[in-house]
């Protein structure tokens, strides 16, 4: 009986002290807990070297980096993979000088980036943001974080710190950049751990001009059961209807983890129930404005699986990234670059737009 006894203390105790730990452990993340302001103002770091003026017709590139984690050697467990971050550190900025070197080459006016690491174990702590800004003279660049938490208990092994979130490079100088918060849909204490999603809004001075152009760079839910991706796309809309009602030039663009309504995708069909599903856009509420993808090239292919060790003709592909812009611009061209998913799980989109 005191065997037994000694035995039922001794459980409770380990049992104790692992309920004493979790308490411990949320109460640490919630005294963390990154809770931004509605709107904070971001301050913009280099210096730019163009001024853009009416007539002018410019480049806006949209890229989602995958935070140099997958490329095509990746899977990752939230699609039904198994990976959380690279094998080694080396893999990680290898990725990233791929970026710069691709960025560099595209010479865009302005550049969208969407999963970039400042601080996090899944990058290595590499600074993304300031190597990308190093390898991209004559750049202004905002950041802003989508995903701040000081530790993410899951899977195994963990994915840890995470210091993340979406970048804007501008070769013509920003009069103001902002951090706008989206509607969170995950509740306590859950989104202690999570995404806590923005829009980053910057705004480029038009010479001679009353007007300015407004470019909102974004990266909407992924993985909510659906009301998360509504609210923000319907505050997105807000925001942009306000401003081209404002008579100001508008640029949304980025990863929005939707298909836009009146963007042909029946190239790209869901190829079983299992795989992960995105969400869809009804493009008609958006007033004075159009949506453009280039749907000759994926824009995303999926992680279930390693893309390097599979057949690329029978892979799930989706398009999820693209632009809306305010039909006081000329749209010239919109293409998506098919750099095969070397280096992310995502290809880059580019638009080419003239100012009237």
């Amino acid at each position: 009986m005191k065997i037994v006894k000694a035995i039922a203390k001794g459980i409770g105790i380990v049992l104790g002290a692992a309920v004493l730990s979790v308490i411990i452990f949320v109460a640490v993340l919630t005294a963390t807990e990154y809770n931004p302001s509605d709107v904070e103002a971001v301050t913009p770091a280099g210096e730019a070297q163009k001024t853009l003026s009416k007539g002018d017709t410019f480049t806006i590139a949209t890229w989602n980096l995958g935070f140099g984690a997958l490329d095509e050697t990746a899977d990752f467990f939230m699609d039904g993979g198994q990976m959380v971050q690279p094998a080694t550190k080396e893999e990680s900025i290898a990725n990233v000088d791929a970026f710069k070197n691709a960025l560099s080459k595209m010479n865009a006016d302005v550049i969208f980036l969407q999963e970039v690491d400042t601080d996090s174990k899944r990058s290595y702590h590499v600074n993304q943001v300031d190597s990308i800004a190093d390898g991209l003279q004559g750049y202004q660049n905002a950041f802003a974080y989508n995903f701040k938490t000081l530790y993410v208990p899951y899977p195994i092994p963990t994915i840890g710190k995470v210091n993340s979130g979406i970048a804007t490079f501008s070769q013509y100088d920003m009069s103001e950049a902002a951090r706008v918060k989206l509607p969170c849909p995950f509740s306590y204490p859950v989104r202690l751990v999570n995404l806590k999603r923005c829009l980053l809004v910057t705004r480029i001075p038009i010479a001679n001009s009353d007007a300015q152009l407004v470019l909102v760079n974004l990266h909407l839910e992924a993985y909510d059961d659906g009301e998360g991706k509504i609210a923000q796309t319907k505050q997105l809309k807000e925001l942009l209807n306000k401003e081209v009602k404002a008579g100001n030039y508008v640029i949304a663009g980025g990863d929005f983890n939707q298909t836009f309504s009146n963007v042909d995708t029946s190239s790209y069909p869901l190829l079983s129930e299992d795989l992960w599903k995105p969400g869809a856009i009804d493009v008609t509420g958006f007033e004075g404005m159009t949506f453009y993808a280039d749907n000759r090239v994926p824009t995303c292919r999926s992680l279930d699986r390693v893309l390097a060790e599979s057949d690329r003709d029978d892979f799930q592909y989706y398009m999820l990234d693209g632009f809306i812009v305010s039909d006081n611009l000329t749209v010239k061209s919109v293409e998506t670059k098919d750099f095969g998913f070397k280096n992310t799980d995502h290809n880059p989109v580019t638009l080419e737009v003239q100012i009237p």
